[in-house]
């Protein structure tokens, strides 16, 4: 136990300062057995702390550490379980009651009488002593060798907490004396007894000497004590002197706690001062507004440069002061309230004369841009407000003061300006249009030809009875073209493409001259109002477009403002006032020029779907684009409205019963319309458009066409086909549409599939009788006849044959062929030029059909000797003379 205290003294308690006076070697009751140690320790420095600490040793090394320590003066009850008989069982109360088995009850004895020495000494604390026997409670028991185990000694004996352990260490001084002691003795190693004897005889000596010493200072302490008596009357006078003191100082006190407390209200009223000028420098620095901006505000020349400058400065001042923000009890001042109130009266004041002032430039702006309007409207221009947003952007930072000051004369200015530029705008714009729409008729007479009165250029009459065409069959359809339009409209194939190419310049122009006009007023809009252009919008304001199902639109109010939910909002709703007349002019203005000629909503659908595209991409939610896009549905359905007038057309043909048909008319104005399609698409974004209506009308020209050849009287179906077909297919090769592939490989079917029908149905009346013979033999060889037996049948035999034969000799073949040639050409048109094609087609077919009948003369009559009366080269020859003859 004594190494094991060792060696907690020196690893655990030494570095904290701390001595340990006792150990007990412990377990907790009832649970699986751990030994642990309790130690009572203290500290080296004062105030003394008495601890008892728990050391448990390391589970992975022979060391020990420290692991709870309690503060002694927590410790309220020891119960030691029995007093009389010997149980190492004992409980110790801290903050809980912890329950301990000690390895022996003579270490628990020792622990308790140690803890009961430190609290007697240290703390005296009513320490509850529970079961433990009262010789522990009054004096440490002097401990033997056998009352603890072998080779364990107590740490705390004789009572006193500060003993050592048995052995001590010398000092080298103690060292030092006993080496002199002994070396003055010889015997002192050899005869121990000896030197023990001389050292008793020599300390009776030394007792003796001090006893008589004590005895010769008695009459030194009788001196001392006549000292001290003396000393202690002085004290009484110094006593004397210090109370009287102390009553003089008492005054003085008194004096000086007046001083302290006049110091006190000093240094306070020189605090309060101190504040107070602070307060009263921050309201004058804040709210005091220099005499020039007060001059300004009220006086200052609005319609200079400098004095804008300087009423700018003047506001922003005022500004600053109206939104300084008051310490609490500023606002219960006479001169602060009468300091609020002059700002008050001077943002009012100057409120009305910015206003006022404004209103009267608004205008004058009217006026001034009034006497340009007759120098633009002869050329297709628009005016440019440039100067006039230059001089009022002069004013932005003013209507941002009001803005944020005095709302209600805001707003009252914005209203005025939609209303004076609205009407501005309104003349300028109708003048330009109405310039745009007679340069497009050519005179002012042509252009109420189309239905315009007066300025505003409105549009009478209905667009769909325009392009009416009542379409006859002839037998030349470029020389009877002018007989199948109704007088009374104009046909888009007779424009000439330069009035068309003219239309679309003007177009482009007016476009072109609108987008700057609008896209310039809403960004001084937004600049001069202080409204923001690219806010996050909640949901987006463009155009909806189904390419399926057509156009979705939205209808703008023209009215006053509506509700707005953000500044975004109020800049479309302004642009929306002042330009109100753009979207019904455009409207009009397409009218005009679909009334002119329906192929213009081409040009017109190119021009808007680009200008629209540009629009979106510089802001999807704009005004211009909204208006835009807003007009392309009204483009869109003229271009549907276009395809499908042609397609009614095609539905309302009516053919001529004593003329060739040739070429239909529709046929042609497809080919029309595709070739000027493909020019004015090129490269545009609306291609999709265009690839729709392709696929409508090819459909409806391939219905309509085999509709005609099915009620052709004077031509015959498969000529009618095969004319128009070959037509659609020459068309659609020449102009390479890529989304018509599969009709242009339809119509090369149909036109060959009816070439060869109308050939083998022509070539069937020439040699008529020998046609029918051996369609008779063919007849019998189906039956089951066999073909060398068909020559014994009585109407089939070789007299029979030679008798057909003979009604053919080349002469009679000949004849029949050139009647064959004229009857052909009386079917065929001039214009797709296919006589020779077919001619060469019915060549090769009779040389077939030659070439058959041989076959079948050789099979069923072999031997018979009977041959045609001409060869296949004099067919060569006959056709070849008929042509040239021809």
């Amino acid at each position: 136990m004594t190494a094991i205290k060792h060696a907690l003294q020196r690893d655990i308690f030494t570095p904290n300062d701390e001595r340990l006076l006792s150990i007990v070697n412990v377990c907790k009751a009832g649970k699986k057995k751990k030994n642990c140690f309790l130690c009572a320790t203290v500290t080296t420095e004062r105030p003394v702390q008495v601890k008892v600490v728990k050391v448990k040793k390391s589970d992975k090394g022979d060391f020990y550490k420290r692991q709870i320590a309690w503060a002694l003066r927590d410790l309220t009850v020891v119960d030691a379980k029995d007093a009389i008989k010997e149980n190492p069982e004992f409980d110790l109360h801290f903050e809980k009651i912890y329950k301990w088995v000690a390895s022996s009850t003579a270490e628990k004895n020792t622990f308790i009488s140690c803890i009961w020495k430190l609290n007697q000494r240290y703390l005296r604390k009513k320490i509850d002593f529970l079961n433990v026997s009262s010789q522990l409670l009054e004096e440490l028991p002097k401990v033997t060798e056998e009352s603890v185990p072998s080779g364990e000694n107590q740490s705390v004996t004789g009572g006193d907490e500060e003993s050592v352990d048995e052995y001590q260490e010398l000092n080298a001084r103690e060292e030092q004396d006993i080496e002199i002691m002994m070396e003055g003795c010889e015997c002192a190693i050899s005869n121990a007894e000896a030197f023990a004897e001389r050292l008793s005889r020599e300390l009776q000596v030394l007792d003796g000497a001090n006893i008589q010493s004590i005895m010769a200072s008695e009459k030194q302490v009788n001196i001392l004590m006549k000292l001290l008596d003396e000393a202690l009357k002085e004290v009484d006078q110094i006593e004397l002197k210090l109370s009287s003191y102390e009553e003089m100082l008492q005054s003085v006190k008194e004096q000086m706690d007046q001083i302290s407390e006049s110091n006190h209200l000093i240094h306070l009223s020189n605090t309060n001062n101190v504040k107070l000028l602070s307060e009263i420098e921050f309201l004058v620095n804040h709210m005091d507004l220099a005499k020039g901006h007060i001059k300004a505000l009220q006086e200052g020349d609005l319609a200079s440069s400098r004095g804008i400058e300087a009423c700018t400065n003047a506001a922003d001042a005022l500004l600053q002061c109206m939104n300084v923000a008051l310490r609490p009890g500023h606002d219960m001042l006479m001169a602060v309230k009468k300091q609020q109130q002059l700002f008050s009266e001077l943002r009012e004041q100057f409120a009305r004369r910015l206003a006022s002032h404004l209103n009267n430039v608004f205008v004058q702006q009217g006026h001034d841009q009034s006497s340009t309007l007759a120098q633009h409207s002869i050329e297709l221009t628009l005016p440019n407000h440039h100067p006039f947003h230059r001089d009022l952007l002069r004013y932005a930072k003013l209507m941002e003061w009001l803005k944020s000051t005095d709302y209600g004369k805001y707003e009252g200015l914005t209203k005025n300006y939609m209303d004076y530029l609205s009407r501005l705008y309104e003349r300028e714009i109708k003048d330009f249009f109405e310039v745009a729409k007679i340069k497009m008729t050519g005179t002012t007479k042509e252009s109420k030809k189309f239905g315009l009165h007066g300025s505003s250029g409105k549009l009478t009459g209905s667009t769909s009875s325009l392009n009416k065409l009542s379409v006859q069959s002839s037998g030349n359809r470029r020389s009877q073209s002018s007989s199948l339009l109704d007088m009374g409209n104009m046909s888009a194939s007779d424009l000439d493409v330069a009035d068309r190419t003219k239309f679309d310049k003007i177009f482009e122009q007016v476009l072109s001259e609108l987008e700057p006009l609008c896209l310039a007023e809403q960004d001084f809009i937004s600049k001069f109002f202080k409204l923001q252009q690219h806010q996050s919008m909640p949901g987006t304001m463009t155009e909806a477009e189904d390419l399926d199902g057509g156009l979705l639109s939205r209808q703008h109010n023209s009215g006053a403002l509506q509700p707005v939910s953000s500044e975004k909002d109020m800049i479309r709703q302004m642009m929306i006032k002042i330009f109100r007349c753009i979207e019904p002019e455009l409207n009009n203005l397409i009218a005009l020029g679909d009334k002119i000629d329906s192929f213009n909503s081409l040009y017109m659908l190119v021009k808007m779907s680009h200008h629209v595209w540009t629009a979106q991409n510089v802001d999807p939610a704009s005004f211009l684009s909204t208006t835009l896009g807003n007009v392309l549905v009204t483009v869109k359905r003229n271009f549907d409205k276009c395809i499908s007038n042609q397609i009614r057309q095609m539905e309302e043909v009516k053919i001529s019963k004593k003329s060739k048909v040739g070429i239909l008319p529709f046929v042609a104005e497809f080919e029309e319309f595709a070739g000027l399609a493909e020019s004015i698409f090129k490269n545009a974004e609306r291609r999709g458009d265009l690839d729709k209506a392709y696929t409508k009308l090819i459909r409806g020209v391939f219905v309509n066409v085999e509709k005609v050849a099915n009620e052709s009287q004077k031509t015959p179906r498969d000529v009618v086909m095969m004319e128009n077909f070959h037509h659609i297919f020459a068309t659609l090769s020449r102009l390479k549409i890529s989304c018509l592939e599969a009709e242009k490989k339809e119509a090369k079917q149909k036109y060959t599939d009816h070439l060869q029908s109308y050939v083998i149905y022509s070539l069937g009346q020439p040699l008529e009788k020998l046609n029918h013979f051996f369609e008779g033999v063919e007849a019998r060889v189906a039956q089951g006849i066999r073909e060398e037996e068909v020559s014994y049948q009585l109407a089939f035999n070789k007299q029979e044959l030679r008798k057909v034969i003979k009604e053919y000799p080349g002469k009679e073949v000949k004849k029949g062929l050139d009647n064959l040639y004229k009857k052909v050409d009386k079917h065929l048109c001039e214009e797709e030029n296919l006589l020779q094609v077919v001619w060469h087609s019915m060549q090769d077919e009779f040389i077939r059909q030659y070439k058959h009948f041989e076959g079948l003369i050789a099979r069923c009559y072999p031997g018979s000797g009977v041959t045609m009366e001409f060869t296949i080269q004099d067919i060569l020859d006959y056709c070849s003379s008929i042509a040239q003859s021809h």
